[in-house]
């Protein structure tokens, strides 16, 4: 039986910022493109996946869709294209594809223009159509023009975009003079602009675009605040950051978005498109933190940015998302997991797991990749922001055509989530480096915990036990040992 596990597609492949969209009877996943061992963000051009609404196994790269280099705009300085998301045009014949260019590591383009290429397939060839621009022609740049999503409301077309980061140098006159000459150099305003918008240039906004899509209806509106204007609001604490994303579910509109404490993906909801927004709750976060009650500081995973939005597929309701692997923040992986919407239309916060778009837990029987844990933690795992960590820690990796888990010490706990465990089953797992000890294996509870014995060389070598767990639990590895390991993958086999 062919199943599907985060991340749900190949695992040399790093699609971020997933906007997944169903057109007709396939679910389309929209995205920005980092480089495996990447030192950068979204170093490579758009590719799409897509797969059957009724069969989530079968995955197929439809190919490149559009190169930075079909840009106008496309120069040394400003040659990523970064998250993107697209929207059946008002004459449901073209698509178009909403973009923003920036330079390395996220610095410039945060004073636009955002672009637009077109299509008439989903995953066809994508071309340079122009510029969002006012009516006078000139590029609409008001508030910071970055992230953009695009909701076709019957006919009427809304733009969202936005950014903002906290002000860290304190308030009074000095503070402010400081805040603005940072806004300044960030962002290539004017003092007049900055000092012009009495809700700050910080924030998620939207804009009503004219029929052709491109051109600018009537002026931008605040929709949710920045994080300096989050105070005493609905929003303090899980203030906008970035990746506006947007959805209309039956009568109400759910604004999703990547907060201020970045690894979490939040929402918004109002009866109107462009006002009234109120804050939601959290969908995910890629450290689990939140959930339940977990604190930061017992993160399951390392953590960093996140963007994503939600989709219907099949009848069923899931939020795409990305983790981070090899300890920093420009290799990105795209996962998925189930959510579901209350009566009242709120959503709970869902946890990370290793089997996401699968419709059942993963069965006890075959292999699996070790990269696919959705628990990696040493017990003080690092937020990464923008950057790499400098401190050693447990890692999803690869070299050359492997990827694996390295960094694995003492006290490392690695997490599988969920197995339908129906009985005894065989339990192998695929170890080399340089140590000896001993894993821990647990669905959770410590009074039925199993030890799998390792002496790890040069070279992958099996070990193995007998677990005895007859439900469908979470399957944990915690090592107890000298030296360091890597793990490959684990086999599972039920015993009749």
């Amino acid at each position: 039986m062919k199943q599907v596990y985060n991340p749900y597609l190949p695992s040399n492949e790093y699609i971020p910022d997933g906007e997944p969209h169903v057109f007709g009877d396939r679910i389309y996943v929209f995205g920005s493109h980092d480089r495996e061992g990447g030192t950068t963000f979204c170093e490579l051009d758009y590719v799409v996946y897509s797969a059957p609404v009724t069969d989530l196994t079968e995955w197929k790269c439809e190919g490149t869709i559009y190169r930075a280099k079909q840009d106008p705009h496309y120069c040394e300085e400003r040659k990523q294209m970064y998250a993107p998301d697209v929207v059946q045009g008002t004459d449901g014949r073209y698509l178009s594809l909403y973009y923003a260019l920036a330079g390395n590591a996220g610095k410039g383009g945060f004073d636009g223009p955002i672009s637009v290429a077109v299509c008439d397939t989903p995953a066809g060839q994508y071309e340079y159509y122009g510029d969002v621009h006012n009516a006078d022609g000139s590029p609409m740049s008001r508030y910071i023009p970055f992230d953009p999503a695009v909701l076709n409301d019957d006919g009427r077309i809304y733009l969202y975009y936005g950014w903002s980061l906290p002000m860290l140098v304190g308030t009074g006159k000095i503070g402010n003079l400081i805040n603005e000459k940072i806004q300044q150099n960030m962002f290539h305003k004017s003092l007049e602009e900055i000092r012009g918008e009495s809700q700050g240039i910080m924030g998620a906004n939207v804009v009503e675009l004219e029929e052709d899509m491109i051109t600018v209806k009537k002026e931008p509106g605040r929709i949710v605040p920045g994080i300096d204007k989050s105070k005493r609001t609905d929003f303090e604490g899980h203030a906008f950051f970035e990746a506006s994303s947007i959805r209309k579910i039956n009568d109400t509109y759910y604004f999703i978005y990547s907060s201020q404490v970045n690894h979490e993906l939040c929402y918004a909801t109002s009866k109107y498109p462009d006002r009234g927004f109120r804050y939601g709750g959290v969908i995910i976060s890629n450290g689990d933190i939140g959930y339940k009650g977990r604190k930061a500081k017992r993160r399951v995973a390392a953590t960093g940015n996140n963007h994503g939005s939600i989709e219907q597929i099949d009848g069923e309701w899931y939020v795409f998302y990305h983790r981070h692997t090899h300890l920093d923040s420009y290799n990105r992986q795209g996962c998925a997991e189930k959510i579901h919407f209350e009566i009242d239309g709120t959503i709970k916060q869902v946890c990370m797991t290793s089997c996401g778009l699968n419709k059942e837990s993963l069965l006890p029987n075959g292999e699996y990749p070790a990269a696919i844990a959705c628990v990696l933690t040493d017990g003080h795992m690092p937020h990464l922001g923008n950057g790499a960590s400098k401190r050693k820690h447990p890692a999803i990796t690869h070299r050359e055509e492997e990827r694996f888990i390295t960094g694995i010490r003492n006290g490392v706990v690695i997490g599988f989530r969920y197995f339908a465990f129906k009985g005894p089953t065989t339990l192998k797992i695929w170890v080399r480096g340089k140590g000896k000890g001993k894993f821990l294996i647990s669905n959770g509870k410590k009074e039925e915990r199993k030890k799998i014995s390792v002496k790890a060389e040069k070279n992958w070598a099996p070990y193995e036990t007998i677990l005895s767990i007859e439900d469908t639990s979470p399957l944990y590895l915690e090592y107890k040992g000298n030296g360091e390991l890597e793990m490959l993958k684990l086999e599972l086999e039920e015993i009749e």
